[in-house]
């Protein structure tokens, strides 16, 4: 099982993977833009639906797995 990528590594499309501020703040404008005016039982499903569709992105399930347990860690 491969180590999660913890580093920054947002970046606009064309650019080389690297940690790039502006990418990281429109990426976080645009996910909460689309909660606004949902309800919570929405935003629940829309959170699980974007999971969903990230991890048919990466599709390596071994990652999955190790950025599950990540993510995990000092949750409870």
């Amino acid at each position: 099982m491969s180590d999660p990528k913890l580093t920054p590594n947002l970046h606009f499309s064309g650019q080389a993977p690297a940690a790039d501020p502006a990418a990281s703040d429109e990426f976080y404008e645009c996910l909460m833009d689309a909660h606004q005016g949902l309800s919570e039982d929405q935003s629940h499903l829309l959170n699980a639906r974007l999971i969903l569709l990230l991890a048919n992105q990466v599709g390596d399930i071994s990652q999955l797995k190790a950025l599950i347990a990540t993510a995990r860690e000092d949750v409870a």
